[in-house]
C-alpha cells in the first residue's frame, strides 16, 4: 500500500512548455520565450523541461521537437531537457533514435525522450506527415517503442537486424531516459508492460478518474533493464494569482482557446486577454471551462499547492510537471517561481 507524504515533504517539479504563440506575436518571439522559461525553470531547480510536438496548430511553435531541444539545452545549464512528447507514429524509429541520439553525444546525460501515440494534430495534417503508414500506424506503437530501444541498443537486437545489422549513428550507446506518454489506461499498461517510466497527461485529459490509470501502470509493471521499480509522472496545467477571480480571468485567453477546439472551432493563436474577456460565453463553454480548471490548478499560490499536493497524493507520482497558463509570460513565470517552492 502507498504512504501518503506529509503536507510539508518536499515534491519534485518539472514544466511542460507548449511554445505558447499569442495573438500578434510571431514564432521566433514565441521561441525566445520558451528558451527564457526554461533559463528560469533551470534557476529555480526545476527537474526537468520537456516540450511537446503538435502540427497545424497556430497557437503552438513546438512542431519540431528535438531541434527546439537542442537550442534549450545549449541555453540551460544543469536542468534535463526532452520531449512531452515526440508522437512516435509520424516518425521513422530509426529518425528518432538518430536525432536523440545526436542529442545525447551534444549534451550528455540530460535528454529526455517522451514518447506518444497520438497524432499531436487534425486527421489530414496526420495523412501527410505519416505520407501512406494508414490509421493502422497508431496501432503499432508498441512494436515501434520496441524497434526504438534496440536501436538505442538498450535491449538485444531484434531478428529483423535492428541493432546488429542495423545501427543508428548517433543512437547505438547514445540513449536519453525515455519515457512513456499517455492519457488513458491503454497507455498507463503499455508503459508497466514494457517497464518504462510512465507520465499522464492530466493537464489536458484530467478526469476524477486519473488515479485509476497510474493504479494499471503499477499493477502491470514488469522490471526491465531500464527500471527496477515503477516510476510515474503527473502533468497539470497551472496559474497563480493573488486570488481565485483573477486567476480565472487569467486563464480566459487559454480557456476560449481550449473552447475553439472542443467545440469544433478552427484553431486559432492564443487569443488576447481583451478577445477573451469580450466573448459572449455560452453556457456549455462556461460549464466546460468551469469543470477544467476544476481539475487543474488554477488560483492564489495556496489553492494551487493544495491541488498539487492532493494530485500527487491521489496519483502516488514521483514527480508533478507543471504546464504554465496565462495571457502573457510574465503571469507564466510568475506561476513557475511561486510553485518552485513545493519542491524544497
Amino acid at each position: 500500500m502507498r504512504v501518503a507524504p506529509s503536507v510539508t515533504s518536499p515534491i519534485p517539479l518539472s514544466v511542460l512548455d507548449l511554445a505558447s504563440v499569442y495573438e500578434g506575436m510571431s514564432n521566433a518571439e514565441a521561441i525566445r520565450q520558451t528558451i527564457q522559461t526554461a533559463q528560469v525553470a533551470d534557476a529555480l531547480g526545476y527537474e526537468r523541461f520537456w516540450v511537446a510536438e503538435h502540427h497545424g496548430m497556430p497557437a503552438v511553435a513546438s512542431s519540431a521537437p528535438a531541434v527546439l531541444i537542442g537550442a534549450i539545452a545549449a541555453a540551460t545549464e544543469r536542468i534535463r531537457v526532452g520531449s512531452g512528447g515526440v508522437m512516435l507514429p509520424n516518425h521513422s524509429s530509426l529518425v528518432v533514435a538518430e536525432q536523440f541520439g545526436t542529442l545525447v553525444a551534444l549534451h550528455g546525460d540530460r535528454i529526455d525522450l517522451g514518447l506518444g501515440r497520438a497524432p499531436g494534430t487534425d486527421q489530414l495534417t496526420s495523412s501527410v506527415l505519416r505520407r501512406g503508414a494508414g490509421p493502422d500506424s497508431v496501432d503499432d506503437f508498441p512494436n515501434q517503442v520496441v524497434e526504438l530501444l534496440a536501436w538505442f541498443g538498450t535491449i538485444p537486437p531484434l531478428e529483423n537486424g535492428i541493432g546488429s545489422k542495423l545501427v543508428a549513428v548517433p543512437g547505438a550507446g547514445d540513449s536519453p531516459q525515455l519515457w512513456l506518454l499517455g492519457s488513458s489506461g491503454f497507455s498507463a499498461q503499455l508503459a508497466g508492460m514494457l517497464g518504462l517510466p510512465f507520465a499522464f497527461a492530466h493537464h489536458f485529459a484530467g478526469s476524477d478518474d486519473t488515479p485509476a490509470a497510474f493504479e494499471l501502470y503499477r499493477e502491470r509493471f514488469e522490471p526491465s533493464a531500464l527500471l527496477e521499480k515503477p516510476r510515474s509522472m503527473v502533468a497539470v496545467s497551472a496559474l497563480v494569482a493573488d486570488d481565485a477571480a483573477q486567476a480565472e480571468r487569467l486563464a480566459l485567453p487559454n480557456s476560449l482557446l481550449s473552447v475553439r477546439l472542443r467545440f469544433g472551432g478552427r484553431p486559432t493563436r492564443i487569443p488576447s486577454l481583451a478577445e477573451a474577456e469580450a466573448h459572449e460565453w455560452t453556457t456549455a463553454e462556461t460549464v466546460f471551462v468551469t469543470e477544467r480548471n476544476r481539475q487543474q490548478a488554477v488560483g492564489d499560490i495556496d489553492h494551487v499547492t493544495r491541488r498539487i499536493r492532493a494530485l500527487a497524493d491521489s496519483t502516488g507520482a514521483d514527480e508533478v510537471l507543471i504546464a504554465p497558463q496565462g495571457p502573457d509570460l510574465e503571469t507564466k513565470l510568475r506561476t513557475l517561481r511561486e510553485v518552485a517552492t513545493l519542491a524544497r
